[in-house]
């Protein structure tokens, strides 16, 4: 607590003596130094992952190896098999596409939310995070102060709008986190036997119990920050763009890990081929008893940052913000490649069960048109550019090549296969709201796993209910309803010539509010998202907005 506060004076002090006319510019070129003063990164530290048995001690153990490999802001049309890929179809993922064809391919596959910490909730727990009050994305407090002076000085004619008192008054960021009453994947996997290992990023708190190792995992290397290579490494090619959240997230990079609770040490290399490396030992040493290992990776979140020998692959593109983020999208390609080439070389290939996804949709921070083609919105909204994500499961002892499942499934049912596929057992106590998509996927049953599906995040809510779908910012009283299976693109608003359907939707999201906890801790924000252009475009009368609450 003494150093929170410390760290709290001192950043308030060093602003204070900062030029007030530059205070943003300043403070995001200032705060990474303060911040690894105060926070010391080592050199790399060795990690020292748990290992198992020589030799498989159980034949008859026919249950999977485990692998959720949760990618960040990867947008639908990032990845080739979605409509050729985001640089206008030159982007490539060939591993990732040939993961789906080896595997299901869910078309329809949704995020738990529209932001990362909420979707992560579900995913672990197998329920809605707003049943559990984890309805908001925690925010550090340094970065908290950097957003609330970026509004101050917004004089766009879309003003993102604060509450001051409530966000000076928000809980310690470590302390903002999912309640340790929940009962996660990992615990429920650890239960059945199961070896655990997380590594990446967790965003669902740090304290009181939340941390990876106090739920469920037996080792954990945590992401500590928010730089793939030091700014001005000589292998690393970095894009800034002039936007809110972007200049938050470079305000308080820096290049660090931590294994277990321990101290911050600094990556081996790229962080996302450092975590790809990392998994692989996991790999290696638990191959002879059944592990479940989450690879929690940081890409293609910003800031935009890719290895000089990735942006040079992309030299055909347009644009230097396109080529680094293709290059982190390269990566990431690249790691999927690397972790199924070692599965085959240990032979434990297809006795593995592997689950692909996104956190949630593309940012529209990053300025890139496409990157949720063909689907209207982004990131942190909930239209389909902002939930419909690219999402695909892999286990070839047990699922046939190639099937493409075109109903709704959601993040939360990543849960109940999981725990179905290896017989471990679900708290009888436990409300879960995912279901388990192997008998769908293994009977091909034309049945939706889902009839309704619902989001929440303060102002901005939706539900989607067969092949109606109802959206709605609350405060500003901006509603749309579509048929999904006339207008999956989301063009044709009908609120105001389909009453019934509108009222049907209404009740159904009212029934589900009624029935979620109160919000752990408050939103303090409400930023507007323009539906159907990036931030920083011109903003016309017809254009169409929500705002999102945080």
């Amino acid at each position: 607590m003494l150093k929170k506060l410390f760290t709290f004076i001192l950043i308030i002090i060093i602003s204070g003596l900062l030029l007030w006319e530059y205070k943003v510019n300043l403070i995001v070129w200032g705060l990474p130094k303060i911040i690894n003063i105060i926070n010391p990164v080592q050199d790399n530290i060795p990690t020292d992952w748990s290992e198992g048995p020589s030799e498989r001690l159980d034949q008859s153990d026919t249950r999977p190896n485990i692998i959720l490999i949760l990618a960040d802001d990867l947008g639908y049309n990032d990845i080739s098999l979605h409509n050729g890929g985001a640089a206008d179809g030159s982007l490539k993922t060939p591993n990732i596409d040939l993961l789906a064809k080896n595997g299901v391919w869910f078309e329809k596959g949704y995020a738990a939310n529209a932001t990362c910490a909420p979707s992560r909730a579900s995913i672990l727990t197998g329920r809605y995070a707003t049943r559990f009050g984890f309805e908001f994305t925690p925010i550090p407090d340094s970065r908290n102060l950097v957003i609330r002076w970026l509004i101050e000085e917004d004089d766009s004619s879309l003003r993102a709008r604060i509450d001051n008192e409530i966000a000076m008054n928000l809980p310690p960021f470590m302390d903002q986190g999912m309640p340790s009453d929940q009962i996660t994947i990992a615990e429920t996997l650890k239960t059945a036997g199961y070896y655990t290992a997380h590594i990446g990023k967790w965003h669902l708190g740090h304290s009181s119990g939340m941390s990876p190792i106090d739920q469920g995992f037996d080792d954990s290397l945590t992401l500590a920050g928010t730089s793939y290579l030091p700014e001005d490494h000589p292998n690393v090619v970095n894009a800034k763009l002039n936007r809110r959240i972007d200049k938050m997230v470079w305000s308080g990079s820096q290049y660090a890990a931590r294994f277990n609770g321990g101290d911050l040490f600094a990556p081996e290399k790229y962080v996302t081929d450092y975590y790809t490396d990392e998994a692989i030992k996991v790999i290696e040493k638990n191959k002879n008893r059944p592990f479940f290992l989450y690879l929690s990776h940081w890409a293609i979140h910003n800031p935009l940052q890719a290895l000089r020998s990735d942006v040079e692959q992309m030299n055909h593109m347009s644009g230097h913000n396109l080529q680094v983020y293709s290059g982190m999208i390269n990566a990431l390609d690249r790691s999927v490649e690397q972790i199924v080439k070692k599965l085959k070389e240990l032979n434990i290939y297809g006795r593995t069960l592997i689950f692909f996804t996104s956190d949630n949709g593309g940012a529209n921070y990053v300025e890139l048109d496409d990157i949720n083609k063909p689907f209207r919105g982004w990131k942190i909204s909930f239209f389909e550019g902002g939930i419909r994500v690219p999402f695909i499961l892999s286990w070839p002892d047990q699922i046939d090549a190639g099937l493409k499942f075109e109903k709704p499934i959601h993040h939360f049912d990543i849960f109940s296969t999981i725990a179905s596929a290896a017989n471990a057992s679900i708290p009888m106590d436990r409300e879960i709201d995912g279901v388990d998509l192997l008998p769908f996927i293994k009977r091909k049953k034309s049945s939706n796993p889902h009839e309704t599906l619902y989001w929440r995040s303060g102002n901005h809510q939706a539900v989607l209910h067969k092949n109606w779908k109802y959206l709605i910012s609350k405060k500003e009283n901006m509603r749309w309803l579509f048929n999904t299976d006339q207008d999956p693109l989301e063009k044709n608003n009908l609120i105001d010539s389909n009453p019934e359907e509108r009222v049907l939707l209404e009740n159904l999201l009212a029934k589900f509010n009624s029935e979620q906890k109160v919000p752990l801790f408050p939103s303090s924000t409400e930023l507007p998202v323009l539906i159907d252009k990036y931030e920083g475009q011109t903003i016309e009368e017809q254009d169409e907005y929500i705002y999102w609450s945080n």
